[in-house]
């Protein structure tokens, strides 16, 4: 009776698992072993290492690291604009929150390709940023604020900002203030709490907001096409351009396995950092 029932639980288990497993091959699982077995085959589907090889080569290690440097620059500074907003909201009466939280999420209610035109419609040599400063006499003539690295960080800073606030946010509301009151009851001043005490509780929430902005920032086109306009080369692009115009998927897939590597990496040193609680700094 007993291995009756331990088999009908196991079939039930089963039975709630399929429908997310079976999302999960078709949409992940297979596209990454066809991704996979691609990198390995030339035009002729010869066995070839060709693809991992080039990605070694000093130009695409250098599109690497900007990707890599643009990315974490992108995600440290979406955090120090973050940090501040988020501890405002979650100071906030509870009304007032919920309309806070409502007002971080309504990006979400527009695509993200809009938005982007829409950044750069306001940043262009004849958009209303420049328009201001020159009535304003703070220049004389138009900045060129498009087509540069600095434009495709504030791209990604201002797509993914939402991804940082919301965890940021969810650690602050659970925060114990009282904890706080206690650290300066026992001499310490506010900024030796703030690093001692709530800095360490609030980690998990800082470090899941940080992941959430690097691995989309690190792997952007839209914003690296339209706001660097080919001035910023950054990885998801240059995978792009191998896959579109240069058709040369061996070398597109192996570059985009690479890049999952380097993500997976951040996300174990993620997973390292943020197991349980608190986080010693």
């Amino acid at each position: 009776m007993a291995t009756l029932l331990r088999k009908s639980r196991a079939l039930q288990l089963l039975g709630l698992m399929f429908p997310g497993g079976f999302w999960m091959v078709v949409f992940f699982l297979l596209p990454l072993l066809f991704i996979v077995v691609l990198s390995f085959l030339d035009n002729e589907r010869l066995f070839t290492l060709e693809g991992y090889q080039r990605v070694f080569d000093p130009l695409y290690i250098g599109i690497f690291l900007q990707s890599i440097w643009i990315s974490l620059l992108t995600t440290i500074i979406s955090l120090l604009i973050s940090f501040p907003v988020a501890l405002f909201m979650a100071r906030l009466p509870k009304g007032w929150r919920d309309i806070a939280l409502f007002a971080v999420m309504i990006p979400f209610w527009t695509n993200f390709l809009v938005r982007t035109y829409a950044l750069q419609f306001l940043m262009r040599n004849q958009g209303p940023i420049n328009l201001l400063l020159q009535w304003i006499g703070l220049i004389d003539e138009p900045l060129s604020m498009l087509n540069t690295p600095a434009a495709v960080m504030v791209g990604l800073i201002y797509g993914n900002l939402p991804f940082m606030i919301l965890p940021v946010y969810t650690s602050l509301e659970k925060f114990d203030w009282t904890l706080l009151e206690a650290a300066q009851d026992l001499g310490a001043s506010a900024w030796p709490a703030f690093f001692r005490v709530m800095l360490p509780l609030t980690a998990p929430g800082l470090l899941s907001g940080s992941i959430l902005t690097f691995v989309p920032a690190i792997g952007s086109y839209v914003t690296a096409e339209l706001m660097g306009g080919g001035k910023a080369t950054m990885i998801g692009r240059v995978i792009a351009g191998q896959f579109e115009q240069a058709q040369n998927w061996t070398f597109g897939s192996a570059m985009s396995l690479i890049l999952m590597v380097i993500v997976t990496i951040f996300a174990l040193i993620y997973f390292r950092l943020g197991r349980g609680e608190r986080v010693a700094l």
